[in-house]
């Protein structure tokens, strides 16, 4: 599996400073990449439990306790507080593994699950050895780094989820009140190595519009998260909705925050996700789904490799909830030192301003910042007509003082926007770099051939690749596709440890 030069080079940090066995704060290191070969042997343990068992590991028979024991085992070696919470369904004794790492909040509990059972007539290794393995490797690699959350971490491998949701159900209800409230957030991982595979993050803010709802308070954060990962590596996601198929069932039900990912199931893939994610269109997900095939043949590397470090991501990123520090910041308030690079551009060129509105067909430039009164915009005057000081004639660019970044991990965050009409195209842009001994760009938003209002969004990219250089952060917006109405603002930039 990649494995991120900072993660490497934090590694090689504790080493140095006496071993992994010392106690790092979460915020010191960057989300590991968890190996894929690791993720795999413990499918393979699986796999080898459930040929030894009759070839399932279902609710009640022994290829299911051997799971848990297995699971259990590999917890207890890595320090982790572990319990076997037993239940009775339909006359048999299942079971969930709950492990606590110590420390973190108490209070404040991010608990990550995958149901650990599998269907009578097969394996279950892509449902759900795959979401087993996957948090079972983050929390060993959470014992490895010997991490210190600010968030108390619970993991769970739930029983008789192909029953019903039986296992969480039995677990949330019988938490007392005062207990279920001091968790807040809950990601379920149920199927993450699907061979046809999609790339799903349960939908938080029900932003897919199918009507099913969003999750209770918190899950659009949750859903944030993920999103941002995947788009860290250039994998598109779609929403899927919280249907009641899997364990974060019990969680919501009870108010509380849920997310996870899901790589799909029997359902078919359609051509456009096809022409998205890759694979075979009119083919399910999983051709295996709840069949005896379904086996360590029966896994997509990739997908499984890419949904592992999601887990660790969301783990270390949500876990740590460490306020990030401020190494430097511009509101624009004042003249920090942005100069105006050559460009092509007639009109429209940026400078830093009181911008004034314009409207045509809706919003273009926006008067409104997102702090004070000033901005960073492309000519802030409105004119007599909305066109009247846009961008025209190519690119426009503005550059940032130097900035020294730290060592570790660095983000940039800006709030910006991109307004054009419909007589715009995808040669018209606006896009953020970061110069420094390379040049990369880091943010780009495309035009395109229909009417586009101005409205602020926040992006927030890593730039850890630039830690420890002097780099600059060049704004530049283009009307590059003809004669078409274009604007952009960019507002609070800040650089983040």
């Amino acid at each position: 599996m990649r494995r991120r030069l900072l993660a490497v080079l934090a590694t090689l940090a504790l080493v140095l400073a006496g071993g992994l066995n010392a106690v790092t704060p979460a915020a010191a290191l960057a989300p590991p990449d968890i190996p894929l070969a690791n993720v795999k042997a413990h499918l393979t343990q699986l796999q080898s439990i459930a040929t030894a068992n009759g070839g399932n590991r279902a609710h009640g028979r022994p290829g299911y306790l051997a799971s848990a024991n297995y699971v259990k085992g590999r917890l207890d070696a890595a320090g982790f507080t572990t319990a076997l919470q037993s239940f009775t369904y339909n006359g048999a004794t299942g079971y969930n593994v709950i492990a606590d790492w110590p420390g973190g909040n108490p209070d404040d509990i991010l608990m990550v699950g995958a149901h650990l059972d599998s269907v009578t007539a097969g394996p279950g290794i892509n449902d759900n050895g795959s979401g087993s393995a996957a948090i079972l490797e983050t929390a060993l690699e959470v014992s490895r780094q010997a991490l210190q959350p600010t968030k108390h971490l619970r993991f769970a491998w739930w029983g008789a989820e192909e029953l019903g949701l039986r296992g969480s159900a039995f677990y949330v209800s019988n938490l007392p009140a005062t207990e279920r409230a001091k968790i807040k957030a809950y990601l379920n991982f149920d199927m993450v190595g699907s061979p046809n595979a999609g790339y799903f993050i349960y939908d938080g803010d029900d932003s897919d519009g199918t009507g099913s709802g969003p999750g209770p308070a918190g899950s659009a954060q949750l859903e944030r998260v993920l999103q941002d990962y995947f788009a860290s590596i250039g994998v598109p996601t779609r929403g899927t909705d919280f249907d009641g198929r899997s364990d974060y069932g019990p969680f919501i039900s009870r108010g509380i925050a849920a997310g996870g990912t899901f790589t799909g199931a029997e359902g078919i893939k359609s051509s456009a996700q096809a022409q998205l994610w890759g694979g075979t269109a009119g083919q399910a997900f999983d051709v295996c789904y709840h069949r005896s095939c379904d086996t360590t043949a029966n896994i997509n590397d990739n997908a499984l490799n890419r949904n592992a470090d999601a887990v660790a991501y969301a783990v270390w990123t949500i876990g740590a909830a460490v306020p990030p520090t401020v190494v430097w910041e511009d509101s624009f308030e004042t003249d920090r030192g942005w100069t105006r690079l050559s460009g092509t551009a007639t009109t429209g060129l940026w400078e830093r301003g009181d911008p004034e509105a314009t409207t045509s067909s809706g919003a273009k430039q926006l008067g409104t910042t997102t702090s004070g009164v000033n901005d960073l915009v492309t000519g802030r005057l409105a004119g007599a007509a909305a066109g009247d000081h846009d961008i025209d004639g190519g690119v426009t660019s503005m550059q940032s003082p130097a900035v020294t970044l730290p060592t570790g991990t660095v983000q940039l965050s800006f709030a910006w926007y991109l307004a054009h009409g419909s007589n715009a195209g995808n040669a018209d842009y606006l896009r953020v770099k970061v110069v420094g001994a390379t040049t990369a760009t880091v943010f780009e938003q495309l035009g395109a051939a229909a009417n586009r209002n101005g409205a602020w969004n926040t992006a927030t990219v890593n730039v850890s690749a630039f830690a420890g250089q002097s780099v600059r952060v060049v704004v530049e917006a283009a009307d590059a596709a003809g004669a078409s109405l274009v604007e952009a603002g960019v507002d609070d930039v800040k650089i983040l440890q």
